[in-house]
């Protein structure tokens, strides 16, 4: 009997049954292109992603006027790294 799986999207999954498992194996293993790596391979490669940085940005949660708001975000692509360049500015030269 087929088992089925429902996603926490809705969908349903259709599990293989362990007949079908065993021969969809089979069937890979078989193909000399798509060989499983080994644990030396395994050992060897790097993980995907970005780099971890030094000084990580911290998230912020902050409650703004909505017409500077407005204005920042009008000012195009890059504006939340413009707000923080202000800020950096502000806190540097003491206006803070």
């Amino acid at each position: 009997m087929q088992q089925t799986l429902k996603t926490k999207s809705g969908r349903t999954i259709i599990r293989p049954t362990k007949a079908e498992d065993a021969a969809i194996t089979a069937a890979a293993l078989s193909d000399p292109d798509a060989q499983p790596l080994t644990n030396a391979q395994l050992k060897t490669m790097r993980p995907m992603g970005r780099p971890r940085i030094a000084n990580p940005k911290a998230p912020l949660t902050m409650r703004i006027d909505a017409d500077v708001l407005e204005a920042l975000r009008t000012s195009g692509q890059g504006w939340q790294t413009r707000v923080n360049a202000l800020l950096r500015e502000a806190v540097s030269t003491g206006k803070v």
